[in-house]
Parts: structure tokens; sequence; C-alpha cells
């Protein structure tokens, strides 16, 4: 009876051992790659941080539109790095602290264990000492009660430990569940919160993107490829560019009243020409009347 009971409690033991070791093994993947996964977002924003610098510095250069939408974009993505910061912050504290600290609770749950192991082995000890010793000396009373106090007293250590290891670990059962929903239900408002912040300033730098006007810069930059007096040049350019019928059209049209005195002149010294003419014949016609 006794030798069962001291199965049982094994059997149950190795159970409770199954379950510190799998939540060890288990959580301190979790934690390393929960770890992990802080750094990386860590070192995104790290190198967003750059890329804002960055813009900015080309924002320096640009034409006057494009370079307010560029320095407006850079305003909001470094206000998401800010949020990014907080997320790494909240992370490490809401999510990773909580998994490292399990390091610590399973030790003190293989401390239990151990004492449990060792109340055991203590009260196996004792019965094989007890049966060996009724085996030698089945006559002697006074060995053999020695034998069955000291069992009796390693059966009773051994029961309250086990008694205490199974209520610590069904306090550690019901601790983990709680805290793996804790540590999950963190992690997934943290990064809610973040991506909902992120889609608002990302659709704000969007829209400074959008309003970058492309025209008005594009003149800003043909102005600056010519000097001052850009207008006048460009009216010699637009005279040059004439066909010739159009010049011949503006050369008539420009010496026009001159051509129209000059034949206004031939027909007077014409009709000049008539008055003489008649002037002679009638002076001819007086002498030959005479």
């Amino acid at each position: 009876m006794l030798r069962r009971s001291l199965e049982n409690r094994d059997a149950q033991t190795r159970q409770l051992q199954d379950a510190v070791t799998n939540v060890e093994k288990h959580f301190g993947e979790l934690c390393q790659i929960f770890a992990a996964y802080v750094r990386k977002t860590a070192r995104l924003r790290d190198k967003a941080d750059l890329l804002v610098n960055e813009v900015n510095v080309y924002a320096s250069t640009e034409t006057p539109n494009l370079k307010q939408g560029l320095k407006n974009f850079a305003d909001e993505f470094a206000k998401l790095q800010d949020y990014r910061q907080a997320e790494v912050e909240r992370l490490e504290a809401k999510v990773v602290e909580p998994l490292k600290a399990y390091g610590t609770i399973v030790k003190m749950k293989r401390d239990d264990l151990k004492a449990t192991l060792t109340a055991k082995n203590r009260e196996a000890k004792q019965l094989g000492q007890l049966e060996r010793t009724r085996q030698r000396n089945p006559s002697d009373r006074h060995i053999i009660s020695q034998a069955e106090s000291e069992l009796q007293r390693a059966t009773m250590d051994a029961t309250r430990t086990t008694r205490h290891l199974e209520e610590t670990i069904d306090n550690f059962e019901k601790q983990k569940i709680k805290d793996i929903k804790n540590i999950f239900s963190e992690f997934i408002t943290i990064e809610m919160l973040f991506h909902g912040k992120a889609l608002e300033v990302y659709t704000a730098a969007y829209q400074n993107i959008q309003k970058i006007d492309e025209d008005e810069d594009l003149e800003v930059f043909r102005n600056s490829l010519y000097p001052q007096d850009y207008s006048s040049r460009l009216d010699i350019v637009r005279a040059n560019s004439k066909s010739p019928l159009q010049r011949s059209l503006s050369t008539k049209c420009v010496s026009g009243t001159g051509q129209i005195a000059t034949c206004r002149l031939r027909k007077d010294q014409q009709a000049d020409d008539d008055d003489e003419d008649d002037d002679d014949l009638d002076v001819t016609e007086e002498e030959n009347q005479f």
C-alpha cells in the first residue's frame, strides 16, 4: 500500500516537474523572441531618424513648394518615431519584463520540486530500510519499531512537501494562464495604439506630399535658369522665330505709307507734265493763227 502511494506521488511529481519545465522552455523562447522584436523596432526607429535628417537636408536645397512639403513630411515622420519610441518602452515594460520574471519564478518552483523530491527519496529510503530490518531481524521489535517511526516521519514530511508542491504548482498554473493573457493582451494593445497613431501620421504626411505644387516649383526652376532680362530676350526669340511670310507681311505693313506717298508723287508729276503739254499745244495754235 505504502509503495503504491509512493509510486503515485512519483508520477504526480514528474507531471508537476514537466509542467515547470514546459513553462521554463517556452517562456524563455518567447522572452528572447519578444526582446529581439523590441530591438528590431528600436533599430527601425534609429533608421527612421536618419531618414528624417536626410529629408530635411535635401529639402533645404529644393524649390519652395517641394521644400515645404518635404519638411512637413519630415516633421510628421519624426512625430511617428516618438510614437515608436513609446512603443519600444511599453513593449519592454509590459511584455519582455514579465516574461523575464518567469526565470526567477521557475527557479523557485524548481526549489520546491527539489525539496519534494528530497522528502520523497528519504521516505523511499526509510521504507527500504524498514523492509530490510524486518527481513534481517524479524523478531527485534525495538529495531523494527524504530525503523517504522523513521518511516512515518519521512512519510509525513514527504506528504507535507508534496501537498505544498501541489498547491504551489496549482497557483503557478493559474498565474501562468493569467499572465499569458495579460502579456499578449498588452502586446496587442500596444501595437494597435502605435499603428492607429501611425495611420494618422502617415495620412498627414501623404497629404503634405500631395500638396506640393509641381507647376509653381517648375516655374521657379525655369526662372532661375535665366537672367533678369529674361522677358526681353524672350521677345527677341519670339520675333526671330517668325516665318518668312510673317516677316514679309510685317515689312509691307511697316513700309506701306511710304509706298502710297511715292505713288501719289508720281501721279502728281504726270499731271504736271500733262499740263505742260497742254500749254505748249495752246501756244502753237496761237502762233499758227498769226
